[in-house]
Formats: C-alpha cells, sequence, structure tokens
C-alpha cells in the first residue's frame, strides 16, 4: 500500500482504485485517497534538495523491476514451494524497508487498531496475492501471470463504485471496463474454447489482481488519518505479512533438503528488489511527480514481464497474449481517465 500516494490525493475527489502496479506482484501500492497524515517517505519531497536520477530513469528502473517479479516467481518455484517463495520474499522485502527506517529513525506505529486494520491489510495486499500467484506460476507461462496482474485496475474500479457512494460510473470508465474485459478473453483465447489453458493457474492469477483492490479499499476505509509515516506504516504491513506466512508456510511445506542457488537469488532479488526496494522507489516517484504519472508504470510492468519471459525463460507466445495485453491495459487506462475540462468562456461585457 502507498500511503504516500493515499497521503498526497487527500485532496482530489475519489477515484476508484488503481494499482502503481503493487499491483504488480511486487509490491502493495494502491493509489487512493484520504488523508494519512505523517511524513511522506521521499527525498524529493524536501525543500532544496535534488533526487541524484531524474525521476524517467528511475521510473524505467521500477517498472524493470516490477517487470522481472514474475520471472523471479516462476524461477524460485522450480526449487521451492509457492508458500517458500512468498515467505522468503517477505522476509527480504521486510529487511529492505526495516535498514530504511533504521537510516531515517522512523519507528513502527503504535495502537492495537492500527495494526488490527494493518494485520488484514497485509493479508489482502501481500500474503494472499503473492501467495496466488506463487502457486499460478506452477501452471501457467510468467508472461500470463503479468497480464492478468494488469486487471488490478479493472477490478478496483467495479469495487470502488460499489464500496464508494462518490465514484460515479460514467460512458469513459464502463467502456474501458468492456475493452478490458473483451482484451481478458482475447488474452484467454476464448473463440478458441480456452484449449490449453489451465483454468485453476488462470484463475489463481486473477484472484490475485483482485486481491489488491479490496485490501486498498479496505485501507481507505479503515486507515485514513492515522498521523503515521509510509514507511512506518508500509514497513509494519510487510512484517505482519511475514509473520502470517512464517506461521501458514510449516503448515505445507517442509523444510527445503537442498538450497538451489539459482532459485534461491531469484527470491532474494524478489523480495529485496521487488519488494522492498521497489516500494521505496516508488515512495519518491509518487512525491516528485504525484501519483498520476507514477501509476502510469502500471502499463509497463506486463509488457516487460512478457519480454523477460519469452526471452529468458522461452516461454510460448501467441498472438492473442499480446493483442489482448493491449487491449486489456487500454481499457484499464480509459477506466483511470478523466476527461478534460473545459476552460471557461471569456466574459462579455
Amino acid at each position: 500500500m502507498s500511503f504516500v500516494a493515499l497521503r498526497r490525493r487527500a485532496v482530489q475527489p475519489a477515484a476508484s482504485a488503481q494499482p502503481l502496479a503493487s499491483a504488480s506482484a511486487s509490491a502493495p501500492a494502491p493509489l487512493e485517497d484520504g488523508p494519512l497524515g505523517g511524513t511522506p517517505l521521499d527525498s524529493a519531497a524536501t525543500p532544496g534538495r535534488r533526487p541524484a536520477l531524474d525521476w524517467r530513469i528511475r521510473f524505467g528502473v521500477l517498472a524493470l523491476i516490477w517487470g522481472f517479479s514474475f520471472l523471479f516467481i516462476k524461477v524460485g518455484t522450480q526449487a521451492y514451494a509457492p508458500f517458500q517463495v512468498t515467505l522468503g520474499r517477505l522476509l527480504f522485502g521486510t529487511a529492505v524497508l526495516a535498514a530504511a527506517m533504521a537510516v531515517k529513525r522512523v519507528g513502527l506505529p503504535r495502537g492495537a487498531r492500527t495494526w488490527g486494520h494493518l494485520a488484514v491489510a497485509a493479508f489482502f495486499l501481500n500474503a494472499l496475492p503473492f501467495s496466488l500467484f506463487a502457486y499460478s506460476e506452477l501452471t501457467i507461462p510468467s508472461t500470463l501471470a503479468g497480464i492478468c496482474n494488469a486487471t488490478s485496475p479493472l477490478w478496483g474500479m467495479v469495487l470502488s463504485l460499489v464500496a464508494f457512494s462518490e465514484d460515479r460510473p460514467t460512458r469513459r470508465r464502463v467502456a474501458g471496463l468492456g475493452m478490458g474485459f473483451i482484451g481478458v478473453l482475447t488474452v484467454l483465447g476464448a473463440w478458441q474454447g480456452f484449449s490449453g489453458l489451465d483454468f485453476g493457474g488462470t484463475a489463481m492469477a486473477l484472484l490475485a489482481s483482485l486481491s489488491y483492490p479490496v485490501g486498498w479499499i479496505y485501507l481507505r476505509r479503515t486507515l485514513a488519518g492515522t498521523g503515521n509515516s509510509a514507511l512506518s506504516m508500509t514497513g509494519a504491513q510487510l512484517l505482519l505479512g511475514t509473520v502470517q506466512l512464517a506461521v501458514v508456510t510449516p503448515l505445507f511445506t517442509s523444510m527445503p533438503t537442498s538450497f538451489p542457488v539459482v532459485p534461491l537469488l531469484a527470491v532474494v532479488a524478489l523480495g529485496a528488489l521487488g519488494t522492498g526496494f521497489a516500494m521505496l522507489l516508488q515512495y519518491d516517484l509518487v512525491a516528485e511527480v504525484g501519483p498520476t504519472t507514477a501509476q502510469m508504470v502500471t502499463y509497463f510492468v506486463p509488457v516487460i514481464a512478457t519480454v523477460a519471459g519469452v526471452t529468458l525463460l522461452g516461454e510460448h507466445l501467441s498472438w492473442n497474449t499480446p493483442v489482448g495485453a493491449l487491449i486489456v491495459l487500454a481499457g484499464a487506462a480509459l477506466t483511470q481517465s478523466r476527461p478534460r475540462r473545459r476552460a471557461p468562456a471569456p466574459s462579455r461585457h
């Protein structure tokens, strides 16, 4: 969950849930409205300080990291159980945020109510979707998982229309939703009767993408105005997600008898880069260029995931997969767009 984004958009009208690609399988990163107080985590937001790298470079690095997350999941599950991959991901991601909190001298949030809500958020934004993506990639290509992840804005729009009375359906948003649905059917090859498609793996990937907006909406309703910093809240959320997986994993898996180096490095990269470091990059982007521009990284993630899966893992790619993915992304972008405001007509005297 991007608490910086939530805080920065407090003065805007509510919009449908929008991932910053946490959406992706990499990090919990919604763009939601609501004041959340505290000091935002970013150097760019500090007056007089200029980031070492241009925001476009950091934007590209973030897209690459999150795009490669699906490849890391695929490689990790070749040697470790999905729950073990998810636990490692959360553990290394939490370690990165803990180090950032120590450097910045940021403490954990206080209050049983806050921790209770964060535990629910950790389940829907971390433990559940991360595990579902890991299980899905046992039977489906990483390219398909990345494309399924891109449906989060579509799910978010539907859920926000139900959850928030101020979110009104418009022709533009309804058209985007319909376009996204057509895109999903194209990716899945509906006209072929979904032949060769693993329904279980695909369903888990789609449920994972649905879990993100459920968590975002829950946070928007429960944790606005807590007065804690974004780093503090997100660090606590990842910590709780790690605890949840630490409890569940031993019940369904056994200790690995060996630790192959490449899959282990994939899990480390998935957690340290795709979950921890990427979230720190996201904070800086949101603080510098705003959530609207920063969230555009969402639309590059499935493209990078597809290229990585095909070129590095040798995954097969039918024509309908990239075509459908483009339709999904166009529909998702349409649901998040807003009509331009007309300039007021000059007064006549």
